[in-house]
């Protein structure tokens, strides 16, 4: 239970407070089975002051006014994680026949313009692939920037960090994907938090059948190519043989299982879904099939062995020819195996947009630089914001560069992208923070000085900390770390933490803005590992 003050809102008028049950947290909210595996309906009945608006992931409510009681039903079995509440100072506007935003009054106009019209055809086309949407409503609730994800899948009410609507393409990606949870996790669950991929895995594949149909396979393969990209990227960090890279993983006791929460889980879960599909020749055949195992299954858990059991029984061509077990690309291997995925999608029908990506990359990175070339042969301004951080993110993981290159990057591009969202100026940064290019410093301070929100703030300090920017770091600290969740705080304080002499913790509470306090944990906490980048991991639940 996420309880801000004022000062951390976007209104700074009232307080807020908000739940994030995924994966094992809501066993602090209230008494639960608190396991993927049971399900049950509830009901609520929630006080609150007047002017605090209350709302539950629910499909009916009621307000007794005179009495300040907001009451609450579920009517489907729903996992325990997926009981949702939040209130604070929040406004609604209708966007569609069956779906409205909420969120503070400051923000709405910016929420309504983003998605007004836009949902109903996103549930319109998941409908149309798999069959009736179950929950009634599906409503988008905006949070403050200390939401701890991207998004949450809270049946009828979609919990969205506020940050993400300046980027246009991620929020479109990120609302999609929760609208598929609604049959992928939400009407079927995994029944365990060591197969969460049979929730992820499916939810992306739908995501992306949707993607497909409302905007073209070439968007839709960029996309899958950045998210393919950071899954390498996090291989190359991990390790082949990292057991986290499994499909089922193993959960030890005591270990949290939101911290295995990572790419292979969606990313290596998707390939897995995608060659299940590819083996039905047609995916419109394997979208038949997906409707009959919704369903099958709906308000039920599964294991892995349900889906694959229904795959092989509703195509008993396939069954025959014992694919199951084909050498190298086993369904025991895909789930126990670690490593890559053992297959990936084509996705030539993008080249039209990461052609030109790989072009300019290319151009940049092949000595010797000719920089005239490079600087005309793309204009950024006119690129989808995947084709840009999916440049971006090649450069990241070509640095350090030559001081030549870095520097002409800077000539080009540096103002031009000034302007644009925050996932392009994030790593933007992280480029200059990773090339020491002292210049545009004065550009990461900016951004930090005006971002709350984990994902826009963590990756820069981790870059920030493992180079020679540290006191940099610590300054902009100083600075900004009244803004910030105490969680967010401390999270940042172990980063700061690490390769510094113990410091005996301070007590904040009596420190004002004008006071440049900081705490530091005497002991760094081992979940803490700055050689993976939340740039990398940072995903929609």
């Amino acid at each position: 239970i996420w309880w801000l003050d004022p000062e951390l809102t976007y209104g700074n008028a009232k307080p807020f407070v908000f739940t994030q049950g995924h994966s094992v947290c809501n066993r602090s909210f209230f008494p639960c089975f608190d396991t993927p595996a049971v399900k049950c309906t509830y009901s609520a009945t929630v006080k609150a002051p007047a002017g605090i608006q209350v709302l539950m992931s629910a499909t009916q409510s009621t307000y007794l006014e005179e009495e300040g009681v907001y009451q609450f039903y579920m009517e489907y079995p729903v996992p325990a994680y997926l009981v949702a509440l939040v209130a604070g100072d929040l406004i609604h506007a209708d966007i569609g026949p069956r779906s409205r935003v909420w969120a503070e009054p400051c923000l709405l106009p910016t929420a309504i313009s983003k998605l007004s019209g836009m949902v109903e055809r996103w549930l319109s086309a998941a409908e149309s692939l798999y069959g009736p949407y179950i929950w009634g409503r599906y409503d988008i609730v905006f949070l403050p920037p200390s939401f701890p994800i991207v998004a949450m899948e809270n049946p009828c009410l979609t919990f969205i960090i506020s940050s993400i609507l300046e980027s246009d393409e991620f929020l479109i990606i990120d609302v999609i994907h929760e609208v598929a949870h609604s049959w992928f996790g939400n009407a079927v669950t995994n029944a365990t938090w060591e197969e969460m991929w049979l929730s992820e895995g499916l939810a992306t594949y739908a995501q992306r059948r949707i993607t497909t149909e409302t905007y073209g396979a070439a968007f839709t393969c960029l996309e899958t190519a950045f998210r393919l990209d950071a899954l390498h990227r996090q291989m190359k960090l991990l390790g082949e043989d990292n057991p986290v890279s499994k499909l089922q993983v193993k959960l030890e006791p005591g270990v949290n299982p939101s911290n295995l929460m990572n790419l292979f889980t969606y990313e290596k879960g998707y390939c897995f879904v995608y060659y299940l599909s590819q083996l039905c020749g047609d995916p419109r055949h394997f979208d038949s099939f997906l409707r009959a195992y919704i369903e099958k299954y709906k308000f039920t858990s599964v294991v892995a062995q349900d889906l694959l059991d229904s795959f092989l029984n509703y195509f008993p061509e396939l069954k025959e020819q014992c694919v199951e077990s084909k050498a190298g690309l086993e369904f025991e291997r895909w789930l126990n195996a670690t490593g890559p995925p053992l297959a990936e999608p084509d996705l030539s029908q993008g080249s039209s947009l990461t052609r030109p990506v790989e072009n300019l990359f290319k151009l940049w990175t092949t000595e010797p630089l000719d920089s005239a070339a490079a600087a005309s042969s793309a204009d950024l301004t006119k690129w989808r914001t995947f084709q840009t951080v999916l440049f971006l993110d090649r450069l990241l993981d070509g640095s350090p560069l030559p001081h030549a290159v870095i520097k002409k990057l800077s000539e080009c591009y540096s103002s031009q992208l000034d302007s644009m969202n925050a996932e392009i100026r994030i790593r933007w940064l992280q480029i200059v923070v990773r090339n020491d290019y002292y210049p545009d410093l004065y550009k990461v301070r900016r951004f930090l000085e005006n971002q709350m929100s984990r994902m826009y703030t963590i990756p820069l300090y981790e870059d920030l900390c493992t180079g020679t920017l540290k006191s940099f770091a610590l300054e902009i600290f100083y600075q900004t770390q009244n803004q910030l969740h105490p969680n967010l705080r401390k999270t940042i304080q172990q980063i700061l933490s690490q390769g510094l002499n113990p410091l005996p913790a301070i007590d904040t509470t009596a420190v004002t803005t004008d006071t440049p306090a900081m705490v530091l944990e005497d002991k760094v906490s081992e979940a803490t590992n700055g050689a993976i980048s939340l740039r990398d991991v940072n995903v929609s639940a």
